[in-house]
């Protein structure tokens, strides 16, 4: 189904994505109104008839109520668990907190967590249910553009210490990811240019034309239209599936997924992972550094970093460190910030670079002097 041809028949169905991993396999659907129909689509999976809601206390205004309504509906026992919102609850202190109320609930195996919010609480939730009781199922129910195409799929979960971003953490996949286009009508606008940072992100790596669409109709994406928001979260979740299954643990194919992430988490990181910058706006301006590198190598065209530059701004995301008003910006510190990334292997810092839009490749190993050229002109721009 492609935007264009979505009827409203198709869009009143929920489209159904699979991860295919084996034995943990799971569906991803996509449409409006699944969080009043959770229980329906929830229960089949429940070990037991207990679930407790993991969320923010800006999610919980708006969703926390339908979806603990839509559960007991369908016969299941529902406790909460409200966190503060931002990046900030990615913490120790948090996950702590957390476990121990879900001791106190005394929780079973048997018990199954539900993330209900954005990346936060879903990175958050899913590490939890990986270190409680050694593992208790989680379901995703991702409520921002980001959660929805990226973070709620794959199983990548943890938090933030003061060394860098996700840093601890495991891989421990959801039974279910449901994902409620309906979340995004409520969503700021500068949380969802963040989060179609990421949507870009899959046209970059290996769908040019996929990109290509979204030059046509990223703006529609962002404006609300609602066959092209549900066709843009569709392809880049099969597009993420499709690299999970290959690569679940990220030793191979999964590492293109980091596009413009090693630069994207070094300026977060300098920000002090915060508000100032959003995980998304990050990524937006590092995709343009790697792109930018690239050229420099002379491996890809300019015209193609041109585009990808154009493209990011056209729609309102920044594509330089300079958006960020009022921050120094210190070339010296943040490629000190990438020396701390989980992907650094023998001590030396890895990239995903382009031969051009849609041809990504990893690892490239680049001298640090170019790096910090690139660096340079961005903080400059």
């Amino acid at each position: 189904m492609t935007a264009a041809k979505a009827s409203a028949h198709d869009l009143a169905r929920p489209e159904r994505l699979r991860v295919d991993l084996g034995d943990r396999s799971y569906d991803i659907l996509i449409g409006r109104g699944l969080i009043a129909a959770a229980g329906e689509h929830m229960v089949p999976l429940l070990a037991k008839r207990h679930v407790v809601i993991i969320t923010d206390a800006n999610v919980a205004k708006l969703y926390l109520e339908g979806l603990t309504r839509s559960l007991e509906k369908a016969g299941v026992k529902v406790d909460s668990i409200i966190l503060p919102a931002g990046e900030a609850t990615k913490s120790f202190a948090e996950v702590e907190r957390v476990t121990g109320l879900l001791l106190d609930m005394k929780v079973e195996r048997g018990t199954t967590l539900v993330a209900l919010g954005g990346g936060v609480i879903g990175d958050l939730t899913g590490f939890v249910a990986a270190i409680t009781l050694r593992g208790i199922d989680f379901i995703q129910v991702p409520t921002t553009l980001l959660a929805q195409v990226d973070s709620s799929v794959g199983g990548k979960t943890g938090i933030n210490t003061p060394h860098g971003k996700n840093l601890v953490g495991a891989f421990y996949q959801p039974r279910l990811v449901l994902a409620d286009t309906a979340t995004l009508d409520t969503l700021p606008r500068r949380e969802l240019l963040a989060g179609y940072a990421e949507v870009a992100k899959y046209g970059l790596i290996d769908e040019p034309g996929f990109f290509s669409w979204l030059e046509a109709n990223g703006i529609d994406v962002i404006e609300g239209d609602e066959a092209a928001r549900r066709h843009a979260i569709a392809v880049s979740c099969a597009a993420k599936a499709r690299i999970v299954g290959i690569d679940e643990r990220e030793s191979g194919a999964r590492a293109l997924l980091n596009l413009g992430h090693t630069f994207g988490h070094a300026l977060e990181a300098e920000c002090g992972f915060s508000d100032e910058l959003l995980h998304g706006e990050g990524v937006a301006i590092g995709m343009v550094m790697a792109f930018d590198l690239s050229v420099t190598l002379g491996i890809c065209p300019a015209d193609d970093a041109a585009r990808v530059q154009r493209h990011l701004a056209s729609v309102g995301l920044p594509t330089a460190p300079g958006a960020v008003q009022g921050r120094f910006w210190s070339s010296e510190r943040l490629v000190e910030h990438m020396g701390r990334d989980k992907k650094v292997k023998d001590g030396r810092i890895g990239f995903v670079l382009a031969r051009g839009i849609g041809k990504t490749f990893h690892p490239a190993h680049v001298d640090l002097a170019q790096v910090t050229a690139i660096l340079e002109t961005a903080i400059a721009a």
